[in-house]
């Protein structure tokens, strides 16, 4: 914008300096050329009186005088064909001239300037002064380079004060600019200060008002979340307590065991609906202990539904830039999904091992394979809710990363989970 402005004013600058200035200096060559024929004339003039009066040796004496003192060439024509001072041949305007009338001209010479001297006994005289090219145009170099330097000047000026002008509205504006990116972010407490026209205030107090609009909504967001998990406990409760009237105790440890991590689930996402805080610092979490954590976890319900579980964890610890409690979601996604839409019996291998930089897990199944579509949020083709891949994809991206769907080596599903390192504070 602003060199957009700035080019603006440069060609309304000068635009509006050759409207002046080009017949400003056409007006300053005219001037020089009329004050040199007036002084040719004003010469011219002086003469007269001597060649009206006087004899030929006089105005000889005169007429050398005069073009010593002036530098230009003065030539006396008398009645009889004598030509005294500089010689030149009779010019058209020297013959119009002896028939009484005075006139200026052009030649090759320069300008003529000729005058009728009437009063002789033997007729009409003609004085005639040459203007020579360079006399004419005296000081006319030096006033266009004056004229010519006056118009870059204005022109520098302004730009100058357009450059100025311009700061005054772009700055605002990559405050906004900065402000929203920052919101994009969710970086929800940045606001800017408005600044610069009123069209720009007013613009900046709508998006600190939209930000501050943005807060709001995902508090009223957060709270209803946390209410509704909040009312999954009744129900958990009263699961547990069916649990212990069961009269197997390794099946009532069982269900009391899965019913206190679903508990624990529900009370985390209350915490993190209700206290959701930027963190203080870069993310991270060793992948190596959460994941054998995990699948030890489903490890029990794998038996029981007699699926074979092949894992392959290299020696940990293996850090990875997200935090513990999204890792542990996206690996319980991954493998809730091996459950979800594979028949009782599949088996599913588990691996998980650092590949140029990164960590990969690695879930593949001897299933059916992966539908067409699955990685979008909120769609599935198993009548599910679609958001388990989408879980584990933004688990990838928060550690710059990326989700990945294949077909497996026995014809299943595999779907690998790129995690990249720990970010330093000083990258962040």
């Amino acid at each position: 914008m602003r060199a957009r402005l700035a080019l603006l004013v440069a060609a309304v600058s000068v635009l509006t300096l050759i409207a002046f200035l080009v017949p400003l200096a056409l007006l300053v060559r005219t001037v020089a050329e009329d004050r040199a024929t007036v002084r040719a004339t004003a010469d011219a003039q002086s003469l007269v009186p001597v060649v009206g009066t006087a004899d030929a040796a006089t105005i000889r004496l005169t007429v050398e005088q005069l073009a010593a003192e002036s530098g230009r060439p003065v030539s006396v024509f008398l009645p009889d064909g004598t030509v005294l001072g500089a010689q030149t041949p009779r010019t058209p305007a020297v013959a119009l001239a002896a028939r009484g009338q005075s006139l200026t001209g052009e030649s090759a010479a320069g300008r003529e300037v000729v005058i009728a001297v009437q009063g002789r006994a033997d007729g009409t005289g003609v004085i005639r002064i040459v203007v020579p090219q360079h006399e004419l145009t005296a000081g006319v170099t030096r006033a266009w380079l004056v004229l010519a330097l006056l118009g870059v000047i204005l022109v520098l000026i302004g730009l100058l004060v357009a450059d100025r002008l311009a700061r005054t509205l772009v700055r605002p504006i990559s405050d906004l600019s900065a402000v929203s990116h920052r919101l994009a972010n969710a970086e929800l407490d940045a606001r800017v200060t408005p600044a610069g026209p009123p069209e720009l205030r007013e613009v900046a107090g709508a998006l600190n008002h939209l930000a501050t609009r943005i807060q709001v909504l995902l508090v009223q967001e957060r709270e209803q979340v946390a209410d509704l998990s909040h009312q999954l406990r009744t129900p958990l409760t009263a699961l547990r307590l069916e649990a212990e009237s069961l009269r197997d105790p390794e099946d009532a440890a069982r269900i009391t065991a899965a019913a206190d991590g679903l508990e624990r689930a529900v009370t985390g996402l209350i915490r993190q609906a209700r206290w959701r805080h930027s963190p203080a610092g870069p993310a991270a979490s060793d992948a190596a202990a959460i994941v054998a954590d995990r699948v030890a976890f489903w490890s029990v319900l794998a038996e029981d539904t007699g699926r074979a579980v092949t894992l392959d964890l290299a020696p940990g610890p293996l850090p990875v830039g997200v935090a513990a409690d999204d890792l542990a979601a996206a690996v319980d996604a991954l493998l809730g999904n091996v459950f979800a839409h594979t028949p009782d019996g599949t088996s599913f291998a588990v691996r998980l091992a650092p590949d140029a930089g990164e960590v990969v897990l690695s879930v593949a199944d001897e299933g059916p394979g992966m539908p067409a579509g699955a990685v979008r949020r909120g769609a599935s083709a198993a009548g599910s809710t679609g958001l388990g891949l989408d879980i584990a994809r933004r688990a990838a991206q928060a550690a710059g990363g990326r989700l990945e769907l294949r077909t497996g080596p026995r014809g299943g599903a595999q779907v690998l989970l790129r995690l990249g390192p720990p970010t330093s504070p000083r990258q962040a």
